[in-house]
């Protein structure tokens, strides 16, 4: 089932999964296999989804796309070369926003711009650059106690993008959110996604949230883990919002689809 049609191209994808496996040793020292033989191809400035069944593996893959964890065998490139070569490539969007309490919200944003050694004046112009195109310069001397949760993302994921990496690794940011504001924060990153020129990778359980916002969603199989199916889904692109995609008539047909994928790898009865 295709919602839209990407034509070919020949620009080098921004992410490149090549027959990644990877296993773990348990306490017996027993081999566990969780990944068996992942291959994805993530074309440049694309929105995907990760999605599958607990424990499948889904958070594996992320570290080692973003080179926190070697895979077994097979390899990651990213812009055409191996991940192992690469640095600064990825930036994160967590499920917890991890802002410092005790700093500014405009010390929070330059917090990675720091560890790259940018001067003080340098980072800060920077920071607010980010802060006023977005709508939260006012805030920049406030402390993160004093904002809405949506509103931490926001600054969470500015942080991210004044590092300017080519990748954005989403792992479940709006979880932890009211159902009103994941819906109106789900527009705002996918809008500022877009905006910057980035390719984002969410990860998630919720396969609703992954149709809205997604060019492409990958589902994956049960442990030992392989991408089962891949759908072209494009939705929020077709109607320029996450919220609207979601009234499209076609949105349930895929989220029934994909649920039935994910029924037959749980071992679920009809």
């Amino acid at each position: 089932m295709s919602s839209a049609a990407y034509p070919a191209t020949t620009e080098t994808p921004a992410i490149q999964v090549q027959d990644i496996t990877k296993s773990f040793l348990n306490a017996e020292g027993d081999e566990i296999h969780v990944l068996a033989g992942i291959t994805m191809d993530i074309p440049q400035k694309e929105f995907v989804s990760i999605v599958g069944p607990s424990g499948c593996g889904k958070s594996t893959i992320f570290n080692i796309v973003a080179g926190l964890l070697e895979p077994t065998t097979g390899k990651v490139l990213v812009g055409g070369d191996e991940i192992g070569r690469k640095t600064g490539h990825v930036g994160y969007m967590m499920q917890r926003d991890l802002l410092l309490p005790w700093r500014t919200i405009l010390d929070n944003v330059t917090i990675g711009l720091e560890v790259k050694g940018l001067p003080r004046n340098e980072r800060r112009d920077l920071a607010m650059t980010y802060l006023e195109r977005y709508g939260l310069d006012s805030f920049a001397k406030s402390y993160p106690s004093t904002l809405s949760g949506g509103m931490r993302q926001r600054v969470a994921l500015i942080r991210t993008l004044v590092t300017q990496p080519d990748i954005i690794l989403l792992d479940e940011p709006f979880s932890a959110l009211d159902y009103q504001t994941r819906l109106v924060l789900e527009d705002e990153i996918l809008s500022i996604l877009k905006n910057e020129g980035k390719t984002g990778v969410l990860i998630t359980h919720d396969i609703e949230e992954a149709i809205s916002v997604s060019d492409r969603v990958f589902v994956m199989s049960k442990r030992p883990t392989y991408v089962k199916k891949t759908y072209q889904v494009g939705l929020a692109a077709e109607h320029g919002s996450a919220m609207k995609a979601r009234t499209d008539a076609r949105f349930k047909q895929f989220f029934e689809t994909i649920w039935s994928e994910l029924d037959i790898q749980m071992g679920r009865s009809s």
